[in-house]
């Protein structure tokens, strides 16, 4: 047997069967319960210093902030 259709067997079967599992895997992680706290939080983090600055930036001289 060669090495083409020894790779080939292996791809049909195996790695067939992994990849679907690795799939459900993934979509059952994402919709699991609870997860939507976590997918809120990562959204929103671009607004996570929109009404204050941020504590490292106020330490700094005011003249270091505007440059």
């Amino acid at each position: 047997m060669d090495t083409y259709s020894l790779m080939r067997e292996f791809a049909d079967s195996w790695m067939l069967l992994f990849l679907v599992l690795f799939f459900l895997g993934v979509v059952f992680w994402v919709f699991r319960p609870g997860a939507a706290r976590e997918q809120r939080d990562s959204a929103n983090i671009i607004f996570r210093h929109e009404n204050s600055p941020d504590e490292d930036a106020a330490e700094l001289n005011p003249k270091e902030v505007r440059e």
